[in-house]
């Protein structure tokens, strides 16, 4: 691995002069660029350590994420500090975040995506590299020291070579955590779980007869317990949140449709683990303790149910646990007392999924256009800076010293007196994010990466969730997938289509539509819509079958 030392000395060499070229580290045959012609702008000393400062004024075209919870405001201080303290501004290309998964692969495939494309996943760009509208990023890494010194010091290489593709090369540079951050769980009603005499549960069977106990005390519920969340699957946190547990992968971590077994990758919908997982949930709709309108309710009746004491628990994050404690205050019951428990185990063990327990977030693409750039090296230097600097990540989170918060001297930082964040300043007019435009997943990893500044905004009972969640195993990944072209063009459709019929039967078994006694019937659906083939194609692409 090229040390932080031995890129910030490259970059200096090019910048005296000397020829230097990029190519991928992945296949020997990639077209080098000679990027002494590239560097407009760019820091002769810059490495790990160094707060980048364009030389003369740039601006660099940015694809914008645009949340309609913080809408963009050109006079933002982070906009305004990108220009006075680092010489960059930026030429915006707006999109409204319920078209930005279309809108962004649209523009990437017709060529006319703007350079820097933030809140990205690999997965979101996999399809559409072999069209060449997407930079390997990887080809460019000796000028992201920041980003290598991080991958070295948190033993992330392992991980980020998965992201390679079939040429050798990955496309999207992650946002990389230094412990992993599950924030998903279930919120209870701890007053109530107190009265009844019981603890937080350990298991998730624990948790059903629990939820029996609480239905038992409180005749007056239809239901204890309701959820949210559903709008591509049923329960797409929860049953995330719980699928390790069941030694499988599910919601949001459904992910790509297949889980490794140990030996070889397994088709996800179709797995015992899976079943169980699904039994589970569909049992609790049996027994009349998950409210069946969890599967397919918005998220604002979800949270009135609980905060108008209609049922005893739901599905959240750390950030939902302010705003049920808010609602409880504004439905008048100011004792009601809430807890985010630990993800209880279950027969698998005491597990994250591979997808919770993983150290990468949403990173940022490079439209291959920027590669042309004659300023291309400060925009790398711009990018491994503000997303994986400690200073970078830092500012983006926190915005201004002075201005948005202050530091102690043992770097305890504070927000300012007229800035929010999360409940953290209640009562506060400002918020830092709709306001000044930092803690924003367009310029960084918005929870921060160093375990420090990850939680630094967060309450101590959300730093006590995460130390437990931390103590959990980890699922085995599995060796990467290296799809090529046609393999991934043959795939895409099938995958996607076989996911949408484990969707729809997921939703049918849990809510009783569907009995799990026909689940042979369901796993020869599949096999039919092409199942094994794609398991088939995925092991190949794996390397575990010829």
């Amino acid at each position: 691995m090229i040390t932080p030392r031995k890129a910030a000395a490259a970059t200096a060499a090019v910048a005296l002069g000397l020829t230097l070229t990029a190519c991928s580290s992945g296949d020997d045959d990639g077209a080098a660029v000679d990027m002494s012609t590239k560097m407009v702008g760019a820091m002769e000393d810059y490495g790990v350590g160094t707060t980048f400062k364009a030389t003369e004024p740039l601006e660099f075209g940015l694809m914008y994420r645009d949340h309609p919870n913080y809408p963009l405001q050109k006079d933002w201080s982070i906009l305004k500090a990108f220009e006075e303290q680092h010489n960059v501004t930026f030429d915006i290309q707006s999109v409204p975040l319920a078209d930005w998964q279309q809108k962004r692969a649209l523009l990437i495939s017709s060529g006319d995506a703007a350079d820097l494309i933030p809140s990205t996943y690999a997965a979101d760009v996999e399809t559409l590299t072999s069209g060449g509208a997407v930079l390997p990023i990887s080809d460019y890494l000796d000028y992201l020291p920041n980003f290598q010194d991080k991958v070295e010091k948190w033993g992330l290489q392992e991980e980020l070579d998965r992201l390679r593709q079939a040429d050798g090369k990955f496309y999207v540079l992650p946002g990389l955590h230094e412990n992993p951050k599950p924030s998903y769980s279930i919120a209870i009603r701890e007053d109530w779980w107190e009265d009844a005499g019981l603890e937080d549960p350990t298991t998730w069977d624990e948790f059903a007869d629990q939820l029996e106990v609480i239905k038992e005390e409180h005749p007056e519920l239809d239901y204890p317990y309701t959820e949210r969340w559903s709008i591509n699957g049923p329960l797409e946190a929860t049953m995330q949140a719980a699928a390790g547990n069941f030694g499988t992968e599910a919601g949001w971590g459904y992910g790509d449709g297949v889980t490794w077994n140990g030996s070889e990758y397994e088709y996800t919908g179709t797995s015992e683990g899976y079943k169980e997982l699904v039994s589970y949930f569909a049992d609790l709709v049996d027994r009349g303790l998950l409210d069946p309108e969890g599967l397919t309710q918005e998220d604002d009746p979800a949270i009135a149910k609980l905060t108008t004491g209609k049922v005893a628990a739901l599905g959240v994050n750390d950030q939902e646990m302010t705003r049920y404690r808010t609602g409880f205050e504004e439905a008048g019951d100011k004792d009601a007392k809430l807890k985010e428990i630990v993800v209880p185990a279950g027969p698998a063990g005491n597990i994250m999924d591979a997808t919770t327990g993983g150290q990468f977030e949403s990173g940022i693409a490079l439209s291959a256009g920027a590669a042309e750039r004659d300023d291309f090296v400060a925009m790398l230097q711009f990018v491994d800076w503000l997303y994986y600097s400690d200073e970078g990540l830092e500012f983006a989170k926190w915005g201004v010293e002075g201005e948005t918060y202050t530091k102690d001297a043992d770097g305890t930082r504070t927000l300012a007196d007229d800035v929010d964040w999360s409940g953290l300043n209640p009562g506060a007019p400002k918020l830092l994010n709709t306001d000044f435009g930092y803690y924003n997943g367009v310029w960084s990893l918005a929870h921060g990466s160093t375990e420090d500044l990850v939680k630094s905004t967060l309450t101590p009972e959300v730093q006590g969730f995460l130390d437990e969640m931390n103590q959990k195993d980890v699922a085995e990944r599995g060796p990467g997938i290296a799809m090529d072209e046609m393999q991934r063009e043959e795939s895409s459709l099938l995958q996607t289509n076989l996911q949408d019929l484990v969707m729809t039967a997921t939703s049918q078994f849990i809510l009783g539509d569907r009995s799990l006694d026909e689940w042979d019937a369901y796993v020869a659906e599949l096999e039919s819509a092409g199942s094994q083939t794609y398991v088939d194609t995925v092991n190949q692409a794996a390397g575990v079958t010829e």
